[in-house]
């Protein structure tokens, strides 16, 4: 095999390890980021500020799934869905993926310097601690999934940090909001890993719904819906944004027609068509600014 064969093969094992092959984890941490910008500049954000949110999801999604397989690499082997990821399958080793893992958080660091405040940097730390404590939450927590709603909503917090330099009490409204959309749609993504997770000890919250996990998941939609109609309330919103939360919630239903029945793929289905259901949102507040600038 020639250098450039090799150095292509790597960078391909790398590509996987970081997901980038399949952007849905980056597409549900950037749509409720880009909520928070867009209300915390009153629809008028700086392409700098979207620059910067946009590119840091990518890179700490990227960062967590390397320190979420490094932490899963004795459990992934035994998942059907799992076990030919690069750690798992033992193409790339636990050093390399700690030195890609650094890399990334270097490069999110380095990202947000010109906008740094001692803040935005105390949300930072945090953020970067939700990122490697989640995998191991699956080990003890009944439902890691809240866990991650915080996690994967901490660019809300971040991003009224960066443009306000405080965090007002609609950001928690919408980090909240978030929290039980996670539970939604990564319940979803739970039901198709059950039966293994039941085996070899993982705790999930569709083990913990037990039978009421459907009427769980609806639940949890009808929470994040409440919460933003809360949210659009505070702010004055009108029609267009109604519109979007009309559409993410015709979206919800549509989620229920593919996981009433449990069936593995359905439900994975239901699990990525949530970018639909984010990218509503964000259409309605777009919106809603723009009627009324």
């Amino acid at each position: 095999m020639t250098t450039l064969a090799l150095i292509k093969t790597r960078l391909d094992l790398y590509e996987k390890l970081m997901r980038l092959d399949k952007p849905i984890g980056i597409l549900l941490l950037l749509w409720p980021t880009l909520w928070a910008v867009w209300i915390a500049s009153a629809g008028q954000p700086h392409w700098m500020i979207v620059g910067i949110f946009a590119l840091g999801t990518v890179l700490m999604r990227s960062a967590g799934c390397v320190i979420n397989d490094c932490a899963d690499r004795d459990f992934d082997p035994h998942v059907e869905r799992t076990k030919a990821r690069p750690l798992a399958a033992g193409a790339v080793s636990v050093r390399e993926a700690f030195v890609l893992c650094g890399l990334l958080v270097l490069c999110a660091f380095l990202l947000i310097l010109p906008i740094l405040t001692p803040l935005l940097f105390g949300l930072a730390m945090a953020a970067l601690f939700l990122a490697v404590s989640y995998p191991f939450t699956k080990r003890f927590l009944a439902m890691p999934q809240a866990y991650l709603g915080i996690a994967f909503g901490f660019g809300i917090p971040m991003a009224f940090a960066a443009i306000h330099g405080e965090i007002p009490a609609i950001a928690w409204a919408l980090l909240a909001a978030n929290l039980f959309w996670a539970i939604a749609y990564d319940t979803e993504y739970a039901l198709v890993d059950i039966e293994d997770d039941r085996k070899i000890g993982i705790r999930s919250s569709a083990l913990t719904f037990g039978r009421f996990d459907i009427p769980g998941i609806m639940l949890c939609y009808v929470a994040t819906l409440a919460l933003l109609g809360y949210v659009g309330w505070q702010l004055g919103f009108g029609w267009a944004y109604a519109t979007g939360l009309a559409v993410a919630a015709g979206i919800a239903g549509y989620h229920f027609t593919l996981i009433r029945r449990r069936e593995r793929m359905r439900c994975f289905k239901a699990f990525l068509h949530n970018n639909w259901l984010g990218a509503a949102v964000f259409a309605g507040i777009v919106a809603d600014y723009w009627i009324n600038r």
